[in-house]
């Protein structure tokens, strides 16, 4: 028998072990969370909020009879669980949740008729359990703008009852920060005070029913990227720390995020956004190599976590039969991307270690999607890799860029003309960008706020905003009065009405920039800035700081990653992003530079590609492979030395 043959053997004997070990060893140690990148099926890319219970579980048995095998364990619920579908309901639409009388969400009947009776999700939740499958759900910051109008008294989750502080009991309206709603949907939810005993206690007493109800995954969305709220972010983890059940944390959304903000959160969760919502769009995919090159860079990738590990999140997998964002429909159209862009961003996220939640309705499974969603190769380097990162020298042998050895850089280009392509973005004030801000005063009444621009562009005049005091609150906000002394709102023009906002008042996809936009002004904490003496314009809605960037291309190119696996093979990734066929190649002595300790020379390797299934044998001294628009190559080596 020959070698060839014998390798084909082992490929196959060690895939199918694999498959049938991942589930096993996917699962969670006793004490330990998230260990391996969380893996499952969420229903917002096929549904939007409109799912059922009905649609719910049979998405549900399927994703065991079909992924389960292959380590896909959680089945997610994503928003608006508890919104009535009726003539009127939308996104941002008030008055048609249902709520309990301590003012805590609870599943629609009309679409969750096992809800009836106070139950909750149990029963789904049983179901999805008898399955072998793990149950979750989506939730929003804060309280509910429903529960804050009827005034609802907070449950003390503890001693039973209603919550009693200083003589009396507390109510909805007592722990509401109506100026701190959350942006894309403002009518829908808005933070408490978390320093007061009974805004802890509501908190307290969502996540104590949730794991009544038998939950194992909770997504929290609202309160990470340009909404971060670290202040409940830490509330929530601790009070899951004191549960007797073991609960994923996963926050959402990720726009704007940095290292330094992940640096924040990643000790008090399991996973978390890093950009907007993804969809299947070609802009959205190439939108997650930076910030996950960033991320790998610095080692947040399997960091600690909340009881376990945490997890950079580039998104669900928009793949298969889907919806529309926003939309009040449910699965009906076909992806969008073709099959080289979905290889391709299912090799990034593999190499990046994310997360892998499929968004696609399973009722609908074809099989070329069920085949990359259950790549054996894949799935080992998402779960088992180590050393993941972006590997920057690969060469482009023709096409744009030919002969570059660095293609993966920011392309930054100021115009020669007057158009402006400067864009407002927050960042954590940690990181070393927002420092640019000071003071201009133009006389003894007038001020503006200037970002010191050091691009050398001669043709952009400075980036200016008017600063102006804060009006006096109304009664109802003026307990906030004391928070918000010092604080400015920022106008484009002197004497217009209209005030920047830091953060989007819409969900933005993963391709979108944060632009800042203006409103009529309001006591919002979305509208109020401070300047501080280290020359950072600081936000009250999120904490965060604004910084300008150049918008910048990246649209084109081409990337490259490496991993190691776990038997010590390495995986080299090629991605192809320009427009037009390309030829990507990558040198065996940089690979041994990047690889310190392995020493790899010409012909000590021996390899294939995932893809074309081509056996490349014994390997120079390179790897190359001529790639088609946007596709992609993974190449498995196999090294002596």
């Amino acid at each position: 028998m020959n070698v060839a043959v014998l390798s084909s053997l082992f490929i196959f004997f060690s895939l199918a072990c694999f498959q049938r070990l991942s589930a096993k060893t996917l699962a969670v140690k006793e004490g330990e969370q998230a260990l391996f990148p969380p893996r499952g099926w969420n229903s917002y890319d096929s549904f939007s909020w409109i799912i059922s219970e009905e649609e719910f579980l049979k998405n549900a048995e399927i994703v065991s009879q079909r992924l389960h095998p292959n380590g896909y364990e959680y089945v997610v619920i994503d928003f608006l669980w508890y919104r009535r579908k009726v003539d009127g309901a939308f996104t941002d639409s008030v008055g048609f949740d249902v709520i309990d009388q301590w003012g805590r969400m609870a599943p629609d009947p009309g679409r969750w008729p096992s809800s009836h009776g106070g139950k909750g999700f149990t029963e789904v939740a049983n179901k999805v359990h008898q399955m072998g499958l793990k149950f979750g759900f989506h939730v929003m910051r804060g309280i509910s703008t429903q529960a804050v109008n009827a005034n609802t008294p907070i449950l003390d989750s503890i001693k039973g009852g209603a919550y009693e502080e200083a003589g009396r009991q507390w109510t909805a309206k007592d722990i509401a920060l109506t100026h701190r709603t959350c942006k894309w949907m403002p009518h829908g939810f808005m933070s408490v005070n978390t320093s007061l005993g009974a805004g802890r206690a509501f908190l307290r007493s969502l996540y104590a029913q949730y794991a009544e109800w038998g939950v194992d995954f909770v997504k929290h969305d609202c309160v990470f990227g340009d909404d971060l709220d670290i202040d409940e972010i830490t509330v929530v983890s601790e009070v899951l720390k004191e549960l007797d059940r073991s609960i994923v944390y996963s926050l959402s959304p990720g726009t704007s995020v940095t290292p330094a903000m992940a640096q924040k959160v990643n000790g008090l969760a399991n996973m978390y956004r890093i950009t907007g919502d993804d969809w299947d769009s070609w802009g959205d995919v190439v939108a997650h190599f930076d910030i996950s090159r960033d991320l790998s860079a610095a080692n947040m990738i399997g960091a600690e976590g909340l009881l376990g590990k945490s997890w950079p999140d580039m998104d669900m997998l928009p793949l298969g039969t889907l919806t529309d964002p926003g939309s009040n429909e449910g699965p009906h159209r076909k992806a969008r991307l073709t099959i080289d862009e979905q290889r391709t961003q299912m090799t990034l996220w593999c190499m990046a270690k994310s997360p892998i939640m499929f968004g696609g309705d399973m009722r609908d499974l074809d099989d070329p999607t069920y085949q990359l969603l259950t790549n054996p190769i894949l799935l080992e380097i998402d779960s088992s890799s180590s050393d993941n990162r972006e590997f920057p020298s690969v060469t482009a042998l023709n096409g744009p860029g030919t002969g570059k050895r660095i293609i993966s850089r920011r392309i930054r280009k100021y115009l020669t003309d007057k158009s402006d392509s400067r864009v407002l973005g927050l960042t954590s004030c940690e990181d070393s960008k927002p420092d640019g801000w000071s003071v201009r005063t133009l006389d003894q009444d007038l001020a503006q706020i200037c970002w010191n621009d050091d691009s050398g562009s001669r043709y952009q005049a400075p980036f200016c905003l008017y600063k102006r005091k804060l009006p006096l609150a109304s009664d109802a906000d003026s307990i906030n009065n004391q928070n918000y002394q010092g604080k400015h709102h920022l106008l484009a023009t002197y004497g217009m009405e209209l005030c920047l906002d830091a953060s989007s008042n819409r969900k933005l996809a993963a391709k979108e920039f944060n632009r800042g936009s203006f409103s009529p002004c309001k006591w919002d904490a979305n509208q109020m800035w401070v300047l501080n003496n280290n020359g950072t314009l600081l936000n009250s809605h999120s904490g965060l700081c604004a910084t300008l960037n150049t918008e910048q291309d990246v649209s084109g190119g081409i990337r490259g990653w490496i991993a190691t696996g776990e038997k010590g093979q390495i995986y080299v990734a090629f991605f192809n992003l320009n427009s037009e066929k390309t030829t990507i190649s990558a040198n065996i002595s940089d690979l041994d530079e990047a690889l310190p300790g392995r020493n790899l020379k010409e012909g000590s390797c021996k390899g294939s590609e995932v893809w074309s299934g081509n056996d490349l044998g014994t390997v120079g001294g390179s790897v190359s492979m001529a790639l088609e628009t946007h596709a992609c190559a993974l190449f498995v080596l196999n090294c002596s030395g």
